[in-house]
């Protein structure tokens, strides 16, 4: 007879937005949403087009799909109190087809939550790619994207994940069955 304990469960976003609720709802008035097309930010009382007022934060991910969502957990993980009360974070974002200078912004202020998107990824035992999200635009080397986001998880684990990422690593890792440790000889360059 197989040990239940054993099992792994499916990789659905319901279990996601699930665990999000149980590690933050509370606290911080924040859910995870299944979203369309693109992902956003969305703060409480905040009118976006297409989205209804909502007395609570929004983290919205594209079209149910697992990574959408825990890319976008990993841009509120790494939002401060003030950020998470603006649309989008009140981040620049340009959409694919960005020239090289755009792209290269864009790469900047992606690194962190890359890392932390693969820290999760690691978590739930899903694969992980970078994404430089920009098929349309101006091709760029990857490689350099590539060995800054090992570097910040590299920087993470010697200096530990901010307490709500490691909140919902521990979470994820729990539900998962994954290692409850965080060592940075569980990552590669060789894996982007």
């Amino acid at each position: 007879m197989p040990n239940p304990c054993s099992f792994m469960p499916n990789h659905s976003y319901t279990d996601l937005i699930t665990l999000f609720e149980v590690c933050f709802f509370d606290k911080f008035n924040t859910r995870l949403v299944k979203g369309g097309h693109e992902p956003i930010y969305i703060p409480s009382g905040a009118n976006a087009e297409g989205y209804s007022v909502k007395n609570y934060h929004q983290i919205i991910f594209a079209h149910g799909f697992f990574r959408s969502a825990l890319h976008e957990v990993a841009h509120w993980l790494v939002a401060g109190d003030l950020r998470r009360l603006k649309l989008d974070y009140g981040y620049w974002y340009a959409p694919d087809g960005r020239n090289a200078r755009q792209q290269a912004e864009f790469e900047r202020v992606e690194v962190r939550p890359q890392a932390i998107e693969w820290v999760l990824t690691k978590a739930c035992d899903h694969a992980f790619r970078v994404s430089v999200d920009n098929l349309s635009g101006e091709a760029t080397q990857t490689m350099p994207f590539k060995k800054a986001v090992l570097q910040e998880v590299q920087a993470l684990q010697a200096e530990g994940l901010p307490a709500r990422a490691e909140r919902f690593r521990q979470s994820l890792a729990a539900f998962y069955g994954t290692t409850l440790v965080f060592s940075d000889q569980l990552y590669s360059l060789e894996e982007l």
